[in-house]
């Protein structure tokens, strides 16, 4: 079954195979340690997270990079507000990202390179463009000269005057063009610093993931994905100096950008103050409920969040992990379930995963309605399967139901179903009543059923 991505280079999509047929080379940005992210941050991650899994069982090898950027002004301005070492603040917040994705079912990339740890093929790539003439000094910076690279925009799709008059361009007098872009920077004492053929200095944002990105990948890559807001200039200014540093070689042969989390409609970020933090919701809400938010809409496409979306993703794995707990006693044939043929289509289509929830779903029906045995095995091992393609579905049941009950004794509240159950078969509804109020009180929902009650916990 082929797998056909959009390819935000040549604006169309088109059928995907690796350079090397034995391994696929994937590269995603990932994030500035400085605080704790945003549920925004996440969609790309979630996305790209199901991307690697479908590569991995459509290749023999999938070499996936995700980088930490740890040098950034907005962490040494972290670092000066807490008052604490730069580090500090660095392996704080890359400690809590990754626990954050590993909650949200993100595997760990097969690499994670630091910009801190890679200044030597950062400044080794700088001095190849000074000396082929597509970076200069000037005033204690090392700068790219974007005339030197005739297709610089054909990324982004904007002239040159375009990208500087809607982008974040500095103007600076030491500049031949006002869109040439920092690749070095100086450092003064209070600030991290490193050793160069321009001074003691620190570099600048694009330059650090296309050295870690040709350090453990090579000068060319099969796929680089990122939000659409690193389209220009990050994207744009990483194809400019790693093509130039490299002859002339492409650098990545697929871009893949996921679409912006919005928020009412506007765009979700700290300076519009709509920011909601991953780390906070995490505490609040099943992790998978916001997986399976951020996978709602297709990648490319924007995605609003409203509490109500969250609150439906919720009770729709209610719904799916009901019909699990259902077929609890059904064993499956398969210790790694298939993953059906309709749902692995969805996504070998450009990442399709409104089809392949809307699939899943469809299976949860006909889990919950087979009869024979054998039926529900197969209607249960492909449930599985589908939920595994996602990264859902990946908790026990039981497990599902009782998220939240970590302050709760079991004991006192099975105590307390038992008493219940005593009340209603002698005909006390009033006592039997109460203890069910009670219960609620205690965040604990029950479930009548034929000679049993089940219970589980309200995930708010």
């Amino acid at each position: 079954m082929p797998i056909t991505l959009y390819n935000t280079l040549t604006r169309r999509s088109e059928a995907f195979a690796p350079m090397d047929a034995h391994q696929v080379t994937m590269y995603l940005c990932g994030p500035t340690v400085y605080n704790y992210v945003h549920v925004g941050n996440a969609r790309g991650p979630v996305v790209f997270d199901v991307l690697v899994r479908l590569l991995r069982r459509h290749f023999p090898k999938v070499v996936f990079v995700r980088n930490i950027t740890d040098v950034d002004d907005k962490i040494n301005a972290a670092a000066r507000e807490a008052d604490v070492p730069i580090a500090t603040i660095t392996d704080r917040y890359a400690a809590a990202y990754r626990q954050d994705m590993a909650r949200l079912g993100v595997a760990a990339p097969d690499v994670e390179p630091h910009a801190t740890q890679h200044m030597a093929e950062i400044i080794a790539m700088i001095e190849t463009l000074v000396e082929h003439g597509h970076a200069y000094a000037a005033e204690g910076h090392v700068l790219f000269n974007v005339a030197s690279y005739e297709r610089y925009g054909e990324l982004s799709g904007r002239s040159t005057e375009e990208m500087i008059a809607g982008a974040r361009v500095e103007v600076e007098p030491y500049k031949r063009n006002p869109a040439d872009f920092v690749l070095w920077k100086p450092s003064g004492n209070d600030l991290p610093g490193w050793p160069s053929p321009w001074g003691r200095g620190r570099p600048g944002w694009h330059i650090e993931c296309s050295a870690m990105s040709a350090a453990h990948l090579g000068p060319t890559i099969d796929i680089h994905a990122g939000g659409v807001d690193l389209t220009f200039p990050h994207h744009e200014n990483e194809i400019a100096q790693s093509t130039c540093a490299h002859g002339g070689q492409t650098f990545a042969r697929f871009w893949l950008h996921n679409g912006m989390l919005t928020f009412g409609g506007r765009k979700m970020s700290k300076s519009l103050g709509n920011v909601l933090e991953l780390h906070t919701l995490l505490e609040h809400y099943p992790p998978e409920a916001l997986r399976l938010l951020l996978l709602k809409g297709h990648y490319r496409q924007p995605l609003d969040w409203t509490d109500t979306a969250l609150e439906q993703s919720v009770r729709t794995l209610d719904g799916w992990y009901g019909v699990l707990r259902e077929l609890a006693e059904v064993q499956t044939e398969d210790v790694v379930e298939p993953v059906p043929e309709i749902v692995e289509q969805a996504l070998c289509d450009d990442l399709n995963t409104p089809i392949a929830l809307a699939e899943l779903s469809a299976l949860a029906d006909q889990a919950r309605k087979a009869g024979t045995v054998d039926a529900k095995r197969a209607a249960k091992s492909a449930l599985l399967g589908a939920g595994a393609a996602l990264g859902l579905l990946q908790e026990h049941p039981e497990e599902w139901f009782k998220q939240g009950s970590q302050d709760l004794d079991p004991a006192v509240v099975d105590a307390l179903i038992e008493a219940r159950n005593r009340a209603r078969a002698e005909k006390d509804f009033q006592r039997a009543d109460a203890i069910r109020e009670q219960l609620a009180g205690m965040g604990v929902v029950l479930e009548d059923a034929a000679g049993s009650t089940r219970w589980s916990m309200l995930k708010r």
